[in-house]
């Protein structure tokens, strides 16, 4: 029985199964692509490369509507935010045609003796991307589409329950001019993702996911000697600490944790409010998060969809309710409705209980109150995780004290989701290494040979 199926979380209903790679499938797979590392990727030209990513991009854009219909039934996103998730995905790509000659340009050195030196990349080789469920497109596009401009072939495992939106990025990149070997799509088991791992043509891996797919990945790649980047989970802070527009505060404070029906590892999770602010913060966030609307992601209005699908709703639900036994105050929400789950705020939550560590991956904010900035900063990096972080205040030698303190990967000051092609992401301590967008993408999987010429 195949793990790769469509089950439309909104319905329970099996759309779709696919069956995994056989072994020969698999080592046909592994042979083309580095057939395409040693040939295509050696042979082609920078500018070549980019005509083809280019090229993606439009894809992307010409197959908008029937891209987001997938996601849609395969994840429960709603219908407008998978719309926006195919605009970026191509915005992504096309980021790295735009910018191919700058990446892939020789970056002089300036030299104590005679002569010249220069840093020349170039490909690093097949690479294995294991990507998550959550951002079907998104995720794919920044791994994806910057080692093919370098000439790294993509072999890529996609969560189980994507096989539709994994066939149809394979066949954009196919149907874009890309060669065969350059980019693959695998229905592999994990046990099969471990054999690639350790093949000896795959040079590099990369996964977004959980902590603990990251870690056995690392483990396997570690035992390998292969470059790995991790992207793994957040409980990224949202620190309030004065506004002269609280409405404005509290809509941002829910739109950076409702996106995706909560479903972001870089959503604000944990709202660390001043004391001043804290009692008209709450009671107006918790209007806002108890009035989004739970329904049908194809209908125009909803702000939540199902989750992405019924075990994730459980584990949620079971979340939820271990930190209200162990004496969390639920302020609104907590009632499940099959893969739905209502926007939901917790309050009172202490060290001592589990839900003050935990990653809630859907609608459930946690509310702090804190006396000062250091409180603040203390209590923002008092977790595991550390990809995002968000600071909301008027003062702006304030807002350069807490970016510098605060321990994670990026820092949105009076702004949320502003995630760009251009800007880096990634974090650090349990939320990962490396980075992917912008041009730091560019240099995880790639050979920075030195050229020294003498005089």
């Amino acid at each position: 029985m195949s793990d790769y199926a469509v089950i439309n979380p909104a319905t329970g209903e099996t759309l779709a199964t696919y069956p995994t790679a056989t072994a020969e499938q698999l080592e046909e797979a592994l042979a083309t692509a580095d057939a395409a590392a040693r040939g295509w990727a050696r042979s082609s030209s920078v500018t070549e490369r980019a005509a083809l990513i280019r090229r993606a991009a439009e894809l992307h854009r010409e197959r908008r509507d029937e891209l987001a219909e997938t996601i849609v039934r395969e994840m429960g996103k709603p219908l407008a935010a998978a719309l926006g998730e195919v605009d970026f995905a191509a915005d992504i790509t096309e980021f790295y045609a735009d910018n191919a000659e700058r990446i892939m340009s020789d970056q002089p050195i300036d030299i104590l003796g005679e002569g010249t030196a220069v840093i020349r990349r170039s490909a690093l080789g097949t690479l294995l991307g294991i990507m998550p469920w959550n951002f079907p497109y998104y995720q794919v596009a920044r791994f994806a589409a910057p080692n093919l401009l370098i000439g790294n072939p993509i072999l890529l495992k996609h969560a189980p329950q994507c096989p539709e939106s994994s066939a149809a990025i394979e066949k954009i990149y196919r149907d874009a001019g890309f060669p065969e070997g350059a980019y693959t799509n695998l229905y592999i088991t994990n046990d099969q993702a471990a054999e690639v791992i350790a093949d000896p043509r795959v040079h590099g891996v990369s996964v977004t996911g959980s902590e603990r797919a990251g870690a056995a990945v690392a483990e396997i790649a570690g035992r390998n000697l292969k470059k790995v980047v991790l992207e793994l989970g957040g409980s990224d802070p949202f620190i309030l600490l004065s506004t002269d527009d609280l409405d404005g505060a509290v809509a941002a404070a829910v739109e950076a944790r409702l996106d995706n029906t909560g479903q972001s590892c870089n959503a604000a999770k944990r709202f660390i409010v001043a004391d001043a602010l804290y009692e008209p913060f709450l009671e107006k966030f918790v209007e806002a998060m108890s009035g989004a609307k739970v329904g049908d992601p194809l209908a125009e209005d909803t702000v939540l969809g199902p989750l992405s699908s019924l075990v994730a709703a459980e584990r949620l639900a079971d979340q939820v309710d271990r930190a209200v036994a162990q004496g969390a105050t639920l302020a609104t929400g907590g009632t499940r409705d099959g893969a739905y789950y209502p926007g939901t705020v917790l309050t009172d939550v202490t060290p001592e209980m589990d839900a003050y560590r935990e990653e809630f991956f859907g609608p459930v904010g946690v509310v702090y109150r804190v006396a000062d900035e250091d409180e603040a900063v203390a209590v923002a990096n008092d977790t595991p995780f550390g990809l995002g972080s968000y600071v909301f205040t008027t003062d702006e030698a304030q807002a350069e004290r807490v970016a510098d303190k605060i321990d994670a990967g990026m820092v949105y000051v009076n702004l949320v989701l502003a995630d760009s092609p251009e800007l880096p992401f990634g974090g650090v301590k349990r939320s990962g290494t490396g980075r992917e967008m912008g041009l730091l993408a560019a240099d995880e999987f790639v050979n920075k040979k030195l050229v020294r010429v003498g005089p």
